[in-house]
């Protein structure tokens, strides 16, 4: 059966419904796909869709999310191809949807994010799991905020994402949003995802500096490194899934945000 949807790009997107054979390119989105409960269906992801581990290994890698491997998707001959407009380049998937149905995401906030699961949720045929998900997400993260004005969680932050040169994720992102919803005022003014020195980063009065452990892999060796140029600021390692994956991951990071909270809390 043919049916059409729309997806957040406003696209019309025609597939055989249900779709039964499933190539996802985006971390956040293949974890959803598998939480939704589908399995044989997703024939091919990418090398950084890692969770769960297990399907992982199982499943034919496409490439990354910024350099698909467009002859292979096409050998796979999917169904459906579902992506993210920030996630993937716009050639890649102008260049697939040639070929295969495309549905695209697109999002910057969490109210994106639950909407993004339910119309994958239609898309796949799963709409009950989807419910039961955005249910979870939506209580979980509506005490998360409750409890960050309760305890008046009021820091100045900053969120770095890349080093050499160092960059960080300003406003009109998900992970802003995400920072606002747990109490957190984020001081880069500018949108996206701009550089940033040290130096601007200390007469900003920043009073915490979040290093995520992706895109690039901060550790311990990188707080000693900032702390000594912002001796003033709280430097702390986050799990930057927690931060930045918008789909089932949100459930278990109502969690980590509520052991967050307790940590900034003491600060």
């Amino acid at each position: 059966m043919q049916k059409t949807f729309t997806d957040q790009m406003g696209r019309e997107v025609a597939i055989n419904f249900p779709p039964k054979r499933i190539v996802s390119v985006v971390p956040s989105q293949t974890e959803l796909l598998f939480d939704l409960g589908l399995d044989t269906e997703i024939i091919g992801l990418t090398k950084f869709c890692i969770h769960p581990i297990e399907k992982f290994a199982e499943r034919t890698k496409v490439g990354g999310t910024k350099k698909l491997n467009i002859d292979l998707i096409k050998d796979l001959n999917p169904d459906l191809i579902i992506g993210n407009k920030e996630e993937n380049t716009q050639n890649d998937i102008e260049e697939l949807a040639e070929y295969f149905p495309v549905w695209m995401s697109d999002i910057l906030t969490l109210d994106d994010a639950m909407k993004t699961i339910a119309q994958i949720g239609e898309l796949v045929n799963r709409q009950p799991e989807a419910s039961y998900l955005n249910h979870l997400i939506s209580a979980g993260f509506n005490d998360l905020k409750t409890l960050a004005l309760q305890n008046q969680i009021d820091k100045k932050v900053a969120y770095l994402i890349w080093r050499k040169p160092y960059m960080a994720a300003g406003k009109n992102t998900f992970i802003d949003d995400v920072l606002t919803t747990n109490g957190m005022a984020n001081i880069i003014a500018q949108e996206r995802y701009p550089e940033i020195t040290l130096e601007e980063l200390k007469i900003s009065n920043c009073e915490l500096i979040l290093l995520s452990s992706e895109p690039y892999p901060f550790n311990e060796r990188h707080i000693e490194e900032i702390q000594a140029g912002i001796p003033d600021a709280k430097v702390m390692l986050v799990d930057g899934e927690m931060f930045s994956w918008y789909g089932s991951r949100l459930v278990k990071a109502v969690q980590y945000f509520f052991e967050f909270q307790k940590q900034l809390d003491g600060a």
